[in-house]
């Protein structure tokens, strides 16, 4: 069947189009159906999803990281209880190892960010990567350099670098205060809107919250301190002109323990 005129002028429209938009070459000889998926490749994905790891009770898990921290009584021996806890689904999701903590063991400055990711998960401690390398620049500009004590919500890595979910923050979040009652620190900082939430309990995002100093009280022991939620390292490397507003947060922060080391009320 010859084609009439006016198709011909589509095709070769369409043609033309394609070909400046870069098209020079075809990937096959004949039509392929992508969307027909062979027996094989269905079995594959079958066994692959048999293996996935099966989600810990919530009640259990967090139970079970309870009684893990509260065994222990230094910074160091917490970090191996969680190490050894096996509460966190994140544990089985790719994670090489559990990523607990770096600094000062009796810093001033307690600092809580999200989630490890792939350089901390290669190196077994938080923050090391390029947004890390910006926080400790940071810090080190406002003085409070070997005053911090910098840990995670959660102490495995994502699959991805995803946020963790809260149900991962709340099974992790005994070891999270259980370092906060160890540490006793005289000042917090949160970094970005998942560990505000997390420990602050509360659904309001960053950019309300940041640079607005909180308390954080724990519910049992007589353990608590100003949090001051601030903008996460890695949104500032998206966005460096945000860079402004965590500095002074930071310069905020800096001030603030100083007050505090000196009595001052303020």
């Amino acid at each position: 069947m010859n084609a009439s005129p006016p198709d011909i002028a589509a095709t070769e429209s369409l043609l033309a189009f394609w070909r400046d938009a870069g098209v020079d070459a075809c990937y096959e000889d004949a039509a392929v159906d992508r969307t027909y998926v062979p027996a094989p490749a269905l079995k594959a994905v079958a066994k692959a999803t048999a293996s996935v790891v099966v989600q810990n009770d919530p009640h259990d898990a967090i139970s079970e990281a309870r009684r893990l921290a509260a065994g222990a009584e230094t910074l160091e021996a917490l970090a191996v209880a969680v190490s050894i806890c096996e509460a966190c689904d994140l544990r089985g999701m790719g994670a090489r190892q559990s990523v607990f903590g770096r600094g000062a063991t009796d810093a001033p400055i307690l600092i809580i960010g999200e989630g490890p990711g792939a350089d901390e998960d290669a190196q077994g401690l938080p923050f090391v990567g390029k947004a890390g390398q910006l926080l400790d620049k940071m810090l080190d500009a406002a003085g409070l350099t070997g005053k911090v004590f910098i840990t995670n919500t959660v102490f495995w890595r994502p699959p991805g670098n995803r946020t963790p979910t809260p149900q991962e923050q709340a099974v992790c979040a005994p070891f999270v205060e259980r370092a906060f009652a160890i540490l006793k620190p005289k000042a917090v900082l949160l970094l970005g809107a998942a560990s505000a939430k997390a420990v602050l309990q509360t659904d309001e995002g960053i950019l309300k919250m940041r640079g607005q100093w909180r308390e954080w009280r724990l519910h049992e022991g007589d353990v608590s301190a100003p949090a001051l939620p601030t903008l996460h390292p890695a949104f500032l490397l998206r966005q460096p002109q945000a860079k402004k507003q965590a500095w002074a947060d930071i310069l905020s922060l800096a001030a603030r323990l100083e007050d505090l080391e000196s009595g001052s009320p303020n």
